[in-house]
């Protein structure tokens, strides 16, 4: 659907429309290249687990913003949405978080193996990046592109966090050392979402102010993320909760208690409608605030 006919769609509908095309795209991606039955299987088991899709309805939303087709936007929101998914696989094997559960589902090691899992986690990362590298844009933004994927997603963003993490368990560390763990590991994925829509908006200001939002909702995504751990059941999450302080992790509510936790979301929540109040929307892109401002109903507890 293009993006013309959707500005007379109320704001759900929208979503449903956006997580719709992003869904089918995903499968359409995966079955054109992948060539080993039992990977494509795996691959599709863990890409079509459900889920809000928050990424890629990040980068859409952002780029309906500016100039973006809808196939390159596309394109950038699912190879976003791979990488994504396969850190999720690998997060939950044996050697990092051990959980047989994902979004109410067995998790891809015990839908199939071990072995399986790994290699379709592989497949997922190094598939996004042939999307994004084939996607129709100008050179610069292919580059851009790529970089932004790369650098959110490896040592010095998802990858670091994750390893910061898992060295922290059993360890007391403190607060500001917990946002840059969580920064990494969680917020440079949200942030390269936001990134990557801003490829196709030439005004500088509402680029930095979709940053500002993306940086505010990375935080407020992890706050509320440890506090269903410990408020939520597990047919709540779709997952086994109590893990956090199985593994003896630090969490937002280990160090401030759940209700200073939940008043750390509110004020992170409330940093992003102050961005959001701060940009002035022309008539052309009031359907993107809207997105934004919903997306912020994901965020309660």
């Amino acid at each position: 659907m293009q993006k013309e006919k959707r500005h007379n769609l109320m704001v759900k509908d929208v979503i449903q429309q956006l997580q719709q095309e992003v869904a089918i795209h995903l499968t359409q991606l995966i079955e054109k290249r992948a060539s080993d039955a039992r990977l494509k299987e795996a691959m599709l088991y863990a890409i079509q687990s459900g889920g809000k899709r928050i990424r890629p309805l990040l980068t859409l939303a952002v780029g309906s913003a500016g100039t973006s087709s809808n196939e390159a936007a596309l394109d950038l929101a699912c190879a976003l949405e791979m990488i994504h998914t396969y850190s999720l696989i690998h997060d939950d094997l044996p050697g990092m978080d051990d959980d047989d559960l994902r979004r109410g589902r067995p998790t891809v090691h015990k839908a199939f193996d071990e072995a399986t899992a790994i290699l379709a986690g592989d497949a997922l990362l190094t598939l996004a990046f042939e999307v994004a590298a084939n996607a129709n844009l100008q050179a610069h933004q292919l580059v851009e592109a790529v970089k932004i994927l790369s650098t959110a997603s490896g040592m010095s963003g998802m990858i670091s966090g994750q390893m910061k993490d898992i060295a922290s368990e059993e360890v007391t560390i403190t607060l500001e050392q917990m946002k840059e763990i969580h920064r990494e590991k969680t917020g440079e994925l949200l942030l390269a979402a936001v990134r990557l829509g801003n490829l196709f908006i030439d005004d500088a200001k509402m680029k930095e102010a979709f940053v500002s939002y993306a940086t505010h909702f990375g935080l407020a995504f992890q706050i509320q993320n440890d506090l269903q751990d410990v408020c939520w059941t597990s047919e709540q999450t779709g997952k086994e909760t109590g893990k956090d302080s199985e593994l003896s992790k630090n969490t937002y509510p280990s160090l401030l208690g759940v209700e200073g936790a939940k008043e750390a979301l509110a004020s992170e929540i409330s940093s992003c409608k102050r961005t959001l109040e701060e940009v002035e929307f022309t008539p052309a892109n009031q359907q993107t605030k809207a997105l934004l401002v919903e997306f912020l109903t994901y965020l309660e507890i």
